[in-house]
């Protein structure tokens, strides 16, 4: 039986009725343990390979072949549909193009593109600035145009709200789902009534809607079931990965360099042969002897 394409699977999970609840990933090794824990599916976006890659804020500093090959790598690293940030598209609408046919080959199952300037930055951080609709709008065509497969999910994310006001990312969501974006992604909404105010103009346009959560961002803390409530398709934890294993390493590296050891803080932290377990390396063994075939004295 062939296997479900990832970009299938993913607009499955889209249009079903409970909430698609995705968390963001920063490299292969995190990508693992989220589905491990059981996601149906995974995001990876700038946020979190800022952080893992460069050690850097998200403020437009990777290149977008930087980006594609982690996503490569991550999306060889699990099974299930992976979500990408293609920040701004990296040019024009040509760079837009290259892009989205780039995340395709490296196994994407659904993307993002947004209507920032150039460098771009985190959503949730003060100073971004937003591009004229005109100049946004043919990056949207280029991105739909350039899939060459159907089932891969072309997101619009308007950072509007945060720069020009609710009315105006209300109106860029509408012009973007009418240009036929198969879900719209209104970043940084302050309050549960902007929230749902998107939600209703997007409900009644047709097109699913995305939710963006931040640990200490802009948008309120709300849990899976009220964004369903309030008419949320998809919501993404973009930060938690890269935060969570921040502070383990901070806890981890205090601890060693306190007491010299890092006796006693083994309950905080897998062991040699868990973390075996949990990249894979029994499977890789059990693989690599069935490819050795009789030995030649058995012959």
């Amino acid at each position: 039986m062939s296997r479900l394409r990832a970009t299938t699977h993913f607009r499955q999970l889209l249009a079903a009725p409970q909430i698609l609840q995705m968390p963001c990933c920063h490299d292969g090794l995190s990508a693992r343990i989220l589905e491990q824990a059981g996601f149906e599916a995974i995001a990876a976006a700038g946020y979190g390979l800022s952080g893992s890659l460069l050690g850097a804020p998200d403020i437009g500093l990777l290149s977008a072949s930087e980006m594609l090959q982690a996503y490569g790598r991550i999306c060889q690293a699990v099974a299930i549909p992976v979500f990408v940030d293609l920040d701004t598209g990296f040019g024009d609408v040509n760079n837009v193009i290259r892009a989205v046919r780039e995340a395709e080959r490296a196994g994407a199952a659904a993307l993002f593109i947004e209507d920032q300037t150039y460098p771009k930055r985190c959503g949730h951080m003060a100073g971004k600035q937003v591009v004229p609709v005109e100049e946004f709008l043919p990056k949207l065509r280029a991105a739909l145009w350039a899939r060459e497969d159907p089932d891969l999910v072309i997101t619009a994310r308007t950072d509007a709200a945060g720069v020009l006001g609710l009315d105006e990312a209300l109106r860029r969501a509408r012009l973007y789902a009418e240009a036929g974006a198969d879900l719209v992604f209104v970043e940084a909404l302050e309050s549960e009534a902007a929230m749902r105010s998107a939600n209703q103009l997007l409900a009644e346009l047709g097109t699913p809607s995305m939710a963006n959560l931040i640990e200490g961002g802009r948008t309120p803390l709300l849990t899976a079931e009220a964004l369903q409530e309030m008419g949320y398709a998809v919501v993404a934890h973009p930060c938690g990965s890269v935060f969570t294993a921040a502070q383990a390493l901070q806890d981890w590296a205090r601890h060693l360099r306190l007491h010299g050891t890092s006796a006693g803080f083994e309950g905080r932290m897998l062991d040699f042969e868990r973390y075996a377990l949990l990249v894979g390396l029994d499977t890789i063994r059990a693989r690599q002897a069935g490819f050795r075939g009789p030995a030649s004295g058995d012959q």
